[in-house]
């Protein structure tokens, strides 16, 4: 009978509650193969005569008689028996499962051998699935008995997260690692609350600091957020015309170097509008009665030093 690996497989998953990486099984197929068998072995007891004893020791004296004998027994302390540990019989091991046993299973072979697993569980319909994480392979339930796992582990309902936690988180995944001003700096409105909420539920982290004035914090996504998402990898994420890095850049930049907006910013056409025309001969008017208003200045002028001027005096008849 050739070896059964779905089966080994299956039995794998069930056993451990941790996600199975590919690595992790081609490492305990590579143990399989290291293991030495010891064969059981039955202990002997040895004689307790001239065996408990050194070589060197002289043998204890015999008793002169039998009265003395019987006291020296009974007041001596009663031999502690020995123990051996004896392996158990190795079960008949069945040939599906550790006859023909490969040394080395590709990651081809294992991908298929999952995907056919994960096939019988969802046609079988009994409440199981096979997901394939970021960090492995691993059994679950089906979503709809997420209520009845719930009441057995005394949980809350899980809270849905705001529209502007969302967008926060968003920005992140695909900005990262980003600072908070960055992502106010796209949103718009202060995203202090969303970050603290993602901090909360696990789906972002500190990731350092930037290199930049004031060294600010940046975050990023972590493991929970793909499992949140159901991706593998942040390269699974669908391609956003949106959030691209190209158009952030550009959002950034633009933000740093502000102008005060124009008509052509806001939308409207950039030309003149129309000024009403003066009345003919208004200017001319306007001239002539700055003209006029010279030469009046001019008298009240003379007028005023004429007045201030002393007279002149008369001559003293002799």
């Amino acid at each position: 009978m050739a070896f059964n690996l779905k089966k080994v497989l299956k039995a794998l998953l069930l056993s451990s509650s941790q996600p199975l990486a590919i690595k992790d099984i081609q490492a305990a197929f590579t143990r399989f193969h290291e293991q030495i068998y010891l064969p059981g072995t039955e202990e002997k007891v040895e004689a307790a005569e001239g065996k408990a004893g050194g070589e060197g020791e002289a043998p204890a004296p015999a008793a002169e008689s039998a009265g003395e004998a019987i006291a020296a027994a009974e007041s001596a302390p009663a031999p502690v028996e020995e123990v051996a540990e004896v392996l158990a019989e190795a079960p008949v091991e069945d040939p599906e499962l550790y006859s023909d046993v490969p040394s080395l299973v590709t990651a081809a072979q294992i991908r298929e051998a999952m995907d056919a697993i994960a096939a019988e569980l969802r046609l079988a319909d009994e409440g199981m699935l096979l997901i394939e994480g970021n960090a492995g392979y691993r059994l679950v339930t089906h979503p709809r008995f997420a209520r009845w796992v719930r009441i057995l582990r005394q949980e809350p309902p899980p809270v849905k997260l705001s529209q502007s936690s969302i967008e926060t988180l968003a920005v992140i995944a695909y900005r990262q690692p980003v600072t908070r001003t960055e992502i106010e700096t796209i949103r718009g409105v202060s995203a202090e609350a969303g970050i603290n909420k993602l901090l909360e539920r696990d789906l972002i982290y500190i990731v350092g600091r930037a290199d930049t004035p004031g060294r600010p914090i940046q975050y990023g996504t972590t493991d929970q957020f793909l499992e949140f998402v159901g991706i593998k990898s942040i390269d699974e994420l669908p391609a956003s015309d949106v959030l691209s890095s190209r158009q952030i850049d550009e959002w950034l930049k633009n933000s740093a170097n502000t102008h005060t907006p124009t008509d052509t910013d806001m939308g409207l056409a950039d030309e003149q509008l129309p000024l009403e025309a003066a009345p003919a001969g208004a200017a001319e008017a306007g001239a002539a009665q700055a003209g006029e208003a010279a030469p009046a200045s001019e008298t009240a002028a003379d007028a005023s030093t004429a007045t201030t001027e002393p007279p002149p005096a008369e001559p003293n008849p002799a």
